[in-house]
């Protein structure tokens, strides 16, 4: 039996400028929305306002790494839709639930 080489071949692909500042683009991005939140978490006083902007910015740093990471950015609008509108939905869910338990909570022991 003849023993056979395994002859590959590799070759080197050259970098896509493109992609890597898509990346650092990204990167950029993330670290300004989670510095704005570290910032406000440590000035702004505690309060109904403090909560929402905490929300929202979390909802945009989900959706924009969805985007990015998960590839929605290049797919078709609907599809797009079909994963941030139940977001948004749960995102109200949240809202309601924190303001019937806070309704409740104060009739129930004040």
């Amino acid at each position: 039996m003849d023993i056979q080489e395994n002859k590959s071949t590799l070759s080197v692909v050259p970098r896509n400028d493109d992609k890597i500042k898509k990346i650092w683009k990204t990167a950029l991005i993330l670290l300004l929305i989670t510095a704005a939140e570290f910032v406000m978490a440590f000035t702004m006083p505690r309060g109904i306002l403090l909560y929402v902007l905490f929300m929202v910015l979390t909802v945009w740093k989900a959706k924009y790494i969805m985007m990015e990471f998960m590839h929605l950015g290049d797919e078709v609008k609907p599809l797009i839709y079909s994963i941030l509108v139940p977001i948004v939905f749960l995102f109200w869910l949240i809202v309601v639930l924190v303001k019937e338990g806070t309704v409740i909570f104060s009739l129930r022991w004040y």
